[in-house]
């Protein structure tokens, strides 16, 4: 019984490191990454774009700034950034939310766009 437990145990934590790797590691390579987002980005301010503080899982739109007609539209519909919609419209910001402010081309490294998204969510 106490070998079978321990098996358990160990599936489990095996498991769960599969599926959850490193977001420690990830996010310092998404703090590299976001180097790209500084020109127009910051935490606890805005800059020439918003502020990105506490983004993960934010209601679109909901901090003041002033957001383009496009954006605020998605806002009205009831976008929340999630990890998901936040990769995409990483992926392709013009392609996510048409007539965006944001001149971004995008990150098309898959892995790029999931470390700045696990960086953003220490922030």
């Amino acid at each position: 019984m106490i070998k079978m437990n321990k098996l358990v145990a160990w599936a489990t934590i095996g498991f769960a490191i599969a599926i959850y790797p490193a977001t420690g590691a990830q996010a310092a390579d998404g703090a590299k990454v976001f180097k790209k987002c500084k020109a127009c980005h910051a935490f606890g301010k805005n800059g020439l774009g918003p502020d990105l503080t506490g983004i993960v899982g934010r209601k679109a739109g909901s901090i003041k700034y002033k957001f383009s007609k496009a954006l605020a539209a998605k806002a009205d519909e009831g976008l929340v950034w999630t990890e998901e919609n936040l990769d995409e419209f990483l992926a392709k910001p013009r392609d996510f939310i048409k007539k965006t402010k944001m001149t971004f081309a995008g990150l098309k490294k898959e892995d790029d766009r999931k470390a700045v998204i696990e960086y953003l969510k220490t922030k």
